[in-house]
């Protein structure tokens, strides 16, 4: 009776060729899984891209359950976040209005935008405000606005910015 084995040979048992030929199998395999990595990252870029998005398919921002018990003074607040986008460093201006820790109202500045970034900010300008108002500013985390997801970058930086300026 002849037994057979299934486990690969030992590096001992492989002839040089046959260890190149497994290193370079297995250099193949990883630069693979690298370039598939980089085309997911490519695909979630921002300020490039064509084609029209609409703010009710492409809105997401995070929810927390728990407050984190801070309490704000109600009023308007302005605050600026920046962010970098493909055609260099952006600024957004961002002004709030908080009654009860809830954003009753929301503007977004986009005058200091150059290049690409105007439209997308312009898009997020327009779709921000289904997105927060209503919310308790502890719960807001955006994501993505109207296919603008660099500028929530800003955004986010500006809330928390507003958010030191009005604690309690």
């Amino acid at each position: 009776m002849t037994s057979t084995s299934n486990t690969a040979p030992s590096e001992s048992e492989l002839s040089g060729s046959s260890r190149s030929s497994v290193l370079l199998r297995t250099g193949g395999v990883l630069a693979a899984v690298a370039a598939v990595g980089l085309a997911a990252g490519a695909c979630s870029s921002d300020d490039s891209g064509s084609g029209s998005t609409t703010a009710a398919d492409t809105s997401t921002a995070t929810v927390t359950d728990g407050a984190t018990g801070e309490e704000y003074k109600d009023g308007e607040y302005t605050a600026e976040g920046g962010y970098i986008s493909p055609g260099g460093p952006q600024k957004v201006g961002v002004t709030v209005t908080l009654s009860n820790d809830v954003i009753t109202a929301v503007s977004v500045d986009t005058s200091q935008t150059k290049g690409p970034s105007v439209e997308y900010q312009g898009k997020f300008a327009g779709g921000i405000s289904d997105v927060v108002v209503g919310k308790n500013i502890n719960d807001i985390d955006v994501d993505k606005v109207s296919g603008s997801s660099l500028t929530s970058g800003g955004f986010n930086e500006a809330i928390e910015k507003i958010k030191q300026e009005a604690i309690n």
